[in-house]
């Protein structure tokens, strides 16, 4: 190392000196530096030179096909007067029948940004709750905030298991982090009773049958228990604020969270999975 060290001090001595008390040493240097720089001058000048004929190339194109698409369009205006109430009427019939339906738009499930979140979905399996008696869900408070309520399904057997598995573990991140205890008022929900929900109004539901996802195991109504018994109504500022977060955990989890519906449903949580709604269901 030592030796590669004094060999490079000795040539760039001897170079210093050389630049230094040699014109010609310096004319030659200057020479290279010179060469140097008409070459990459040349390159540049070449390469705006073919980058302005590519411009030109394509902007010729792009005029001789814009002559060309409105020459068609002279020669066959008729034709296209004709034809396009026949595309468009179908397509605006069909947005504005569209827009009966109860659901939104499918929208992919998002990604997860919390890797450890992402990470328990992937490997831990949640076990359901011990099922709350029946007469929980009986009271005169339950029936007056959600009708119907005690003959509703609440077995998560019923339920797709992906679906299953995010529910869970929004329960027990509001009972971790937030310290609300969670139960499920109805997940999986039969054509029939969807369809009699209906026939009660749209206070209650607009969806008809396999209209809503809970017909698909991939939607439920949750709410909160405190001492013991159920509290479903928003109007209390505690639960309120358990459904904000419940919401935020939720769609942190990339599930549907029904308070942010126009119709709000501050319970309600869903998981759209591509091409489950289209789908029809198998008999029986």
């Amino acid at each position: 190392m030592l030796i590669f060290l004094a060999l490079l001090y000795f040539f760039c001595a001897c170079t210093g000196i050389w630049l230094a008390f040699f014109p010609t040493g310096r004319d030659a240097v200057a020479n290279v530096v010179h060469a140097w720089r008409r070459r990459a001058d040349l390159r540049v000048s070449r390469w705006q030179w073919h980058s302005a004929r590519r411009a030109s190339i394509w902007q010729e194109r792009a005029r001789h096909a814009l002559h060309a698409y409105a020459a068609f369009l002279r020669r066959k205006w008729k034709f296209i007067a004709l034809a396009a109430p026949l595309i468009l009427v179908p397509i605006v019939l069909a947005l504005v029948l569209g827009q009966r339906s109860a659901l939104p738009a499918y929208q992919p499930v998002n990604a997860l940004p919390d890797a450890q979140i992402a990470a328990l979905l992937k490997g831990e399996q949640l076990v359901p709750p011990v099922a709350l008696p029946p007469l929980a869900f009986a009271t005169q408070e339950v029936e007056l905030a959600r009708p119907m309520l005690a003959t509703a399904s609440r077995n998560w057997g019923l339920l797709h298991p992906e679906f299953t598995q995010r529910l869970l573990l929004v329960f027990k991140i509001m009972k971790e982090r937030h310290g609300y205890d969670m139960a499920i008022l109805e997940g999986y929900r039969s054509p029939a009773r969807q369809d009699m929900l209906a026939g009660m109004g749209g206070q209650v539901t607009n969806a008809r049958a396999f209209q809503s996802w809970h017909q698909y195991g991939l939607a439920a109504d949750c709410a909160f228990l405190r001492d013991g018994k159920l509290v479903i109504s928003e109007k209390e500022p505690w639960a309120m604020r358990g459904y904000q977060l419940y919401g935020e955990v939720a769609e942190s989890l990339g599930m549907t969270w029904g308070g942010r519906w126009k119709m709000m449903d501050f319970g309600h949580t869903e998981l759209r999975m591509r091409g489950v709604m289209q789908r029809a269901p198998a008999p029986g």
